[in-house]
């Protein structure tokens, strides 16, 4: 049974970004928290004006081995992993002196940023964190006890709940977090056996790696999936680059089908002339290149007169009216353009079943795997 609240007492805070934890370590203070903190975020702190207990205080041993060793210690795992209701665990924090830790607050280091910017081995292993997802996995394993932070953009809320409930935190937001914590664990240990894949020594780095992981967030829930009868949800960032702006939810189908059309535009991402191209069932059926946007539609409807009739069509422009009344004529599932003015928008929302996508091409990384 999960304790309702927990009311933090004593929490850790290690960070490697360390945007907006001073301003959440001031909320933690005005509830009497005490803050336990390692090396750089505790000299950040104390610079900010927040009183830290180090964690050699904390431990009665140093920081050592160039920082690689901070936190694994019993007293700190033994203060997160207590279970507060177990009489045989206070019994023994109490023969060994382990006070308990209600709060983790831990980003880890820069593993993806590092790799991102350098080709350097040696550099992507120092940036290989081991205690902060250790304190994660404990914090998020005693979720009944303890609250666990991983992400920055948590802490307003956090703060704004501890002060609606007397320096508490409830069961379902602790449970909330214990899963986003698992989750990034997952996201920042993927990257990491990615990355070394890819340095195995048989192949190019350039290659693909040994092992392929993939950790992505849920954006929606789909009405089914391929047929009604199947279950369906969109994961990852497609809603980043393909945004809607008209029409019925998007399908399981359409999603296919609008990723596949953005796939095949991003091969004309270097065409300065109008692009416009007709999509059915995954498949293009014409494509057409031309100066203006309708001449690109009537050479690519051309190609292929019948397949188009409840399919997509995708442009590389701007959507203007004389092509947008041409489109208007063909019964559409979705269409999709960078950008569309007021007039054109408001004309094509008068049929209510048509999707109306924008797709941002900028915000797809071309250097992600296609993975089917």
């Amino acid at each position: 049974m999960k304790s309702q609240r927990v009311v933090i007492r004593r929490a850790l805070l290690g960070v490697s970004d360390k945007a907006g934890l001073a301003a959440f370590a001031t909320a933690l203070e005005r509830h009497g928290v005490e803050i336990v903190s390692t090396g750089g975020t505790a000299a950040a702190l104390e610079k900010a004006g927040v009183k830290v207990r180090t964690v050699e205080n904390f431990t009665g041993l140093p920081e050592m081995l160039d920082g690689r060793v901070k936190t694994l210690h019993p007293k700190i795992h033994g203060g997160i992993l207590a279970r507060r209701a177990d009489e045989n665990h206070q019994r023994e924090m109490r023969q060994h002196s382990i006070e308990p830790i209600d709060m983790v607050v831990v980003n880890f280091y820069p593993f993806e940023k590092t790799v991102a910017a350098s080709h350097a081995l040696a550099d992507a292993i120092e940036n290989i964190d081991i205690g902060g997802p250790t304190l994660v996995r404990a914090a998020a394993k005693n979720h009944d006890d303890v609250a666990v932070l991983v992400d920055a953009a948590e802490y307003d809320a956090i703060a704004a709940e501890l002060d609606a409930n007397h320096g508490a935190i409830s069961a379902d937001t602790r449970w909330r977090l214990a899963r986003k914590a698992f989750a990034r664990v997952t996201e920042y240990d993927a990257a990491i056996s990615n990355y070394l894949g890819r340095h195995s020594g048989d192949a190019d780095e350039s290659s693909l790696g040994e092992t392929f992981n993939l950790s992505l967030e849920r954006e929606q829930a789909l009405r089914y999936g391929e047929n009604p009868h199947q279950t369906g949800a969109l994961y990852g960032r497609f809603l980043e680059i393909a945004h809607q702006l008209h029409g019925k939810e998007l399908s399981f189908n359409n999603v296919v089908d609008i990723s596949s059309a953005m796939n095949l535009m991003l091969e004309f991402e270097d065409e300065r002339r109008a692009v416009v191209a007709i999509l059915k069932h995954n498949t293009p059926c014409g494509v057409g290149i031309a100066d203006t946007l309708k001449a690109a539609w009537d050479k690519a409807f051309a190609t292929d007169p019948d397949s188009p009739f409840g399919g997509i069509i995708i442009t590389n422009r701007p959507w203007d009216m004389e092509f947008a009344h041409a489109v208007n004529e063909l019964f559409t599932e979705v269409l999709i353009g960078p950008s569309y003015p007021d007039d054109v928008i408001a004309f094509l929302r008068k049929n209510k079943n048509r999707r109306v996508m924008t797709f941002n091409s900028k915000a797809v990384d071309r250097n992600e795997p296609d993975v089917k």
